[in-house]
């Protein structure tokens, strides 16, 4: 059936969660009461990149700011996703995207495995082991943060895997806007699967974050895209185009994964 998503594209306030908070309890109501089915935010839009006190934000995942978006979700009836700091055992915290259905229930958790050492993600988190697909209300999908875009044997793991859409939360700074276009139509192309990522705005000290989060199609196709500026978006994706286009040009017919091994 088709799944109508919207898109939070805002500017995440550093060691502000309670603003954050209240910009994504808005753009939730907005989103439901235009019909969305899902609302995807921004990586870390809790606290932004405020790291050395990860400490201070992390909860398990069906605590603090995880179980507020869980009440969100299902007081808006809208399935809800980004990524929070999360309690993943005794010193050790995650980048951590939950999936939360539009009854409240978590349908999935993710923990980023790639972490950006230019931001010191290695020095305060702990990366995740292993990737994730989940069936979800609207169809199979896979879920990725950020850097994990840069590392295509995922994506493709999530598609031989059987995802029909891969979502990617992120805060993706300048001047790399080429990499993060590039790379999206890449994995959505390669992959024959919808692509959905949403990025932040704004500035942090130095660092600009420039947005253009969008819905790309099986076909590498942009479905919807956002500017720079703050602003929640909506598209609507049918599954089964992509069934369309794997008929079409049936590249994953002509894997050859027994000879990969042989380099």
């Amino acid at each position: 059936m088709p799944l109508t998503i919207a898109l939070g594209q805002f500017d995440v306030l550093v060691a502000q969660p309670d603003a954050n908070f209240r910009t994504v309890r808005r753009m939730t109501a907005e989103a439901a009461r235009n019909g969305a089915n899902l609302i995807v935010f921004p990586e870390l839009w809790h606290s932004g990149y405020d790291l050395a006190h990860a400490a201070d934000y992390a909860t398990p995942t069906d605590q603090g700011v995880f179980a507020a978006v869980a009440d969100l979700a299902r007081e808006n009836r809208i399935g809800i996703l980004g990524s929070c700091l999360a309690k993943l055992g005794p010193a050790r915290i995650g980048n951590t995207a939950v999936l939360f259905g539009p009854n409240g229930k978590s349908l999935a958790e993710y923990t980023k495995i790639h972490l950006f050492r230019p931001m010191e993600e290695d020095r305060y988190l702990t990366s995740g082991d292993r990737g994730v697909v989940v069936d979800t209300p609207w169809g199979r999908a896979g879920l990725a943060i950020c850097y994990d875009l840069r590392f295509p044997e995922l994506f493709r793991a999530y598609a031989v895997a059987g995802a029909e859409m891969i979502f990617v939360v992120a805060q993706w700074p300048l001047p790399r806007q080429m990499h993060w276009e590039t790379l999206l139509r890449a994995r959505a192309i390669e992959n024959q699967c919808y692509v959905i990522a949403c990025n932040r705005v704004g500035t942090v000290g130095n660092t600009t974050f420039f947005g253009r989060s969008c819905i790309l199609d099986p076909s590498g196709e942009m479905a919807v895209e956002a500017d720079k500026d703050e602003t929640l978006i909506m598209g609507t994706i049918d599954l089964d185009n992509m069934k369309r286009v794997r008929s079409k040009l049936p590249a994953f017919a002509d894997r050859r994964p027994d000879a990969y091994g042989k380099l």
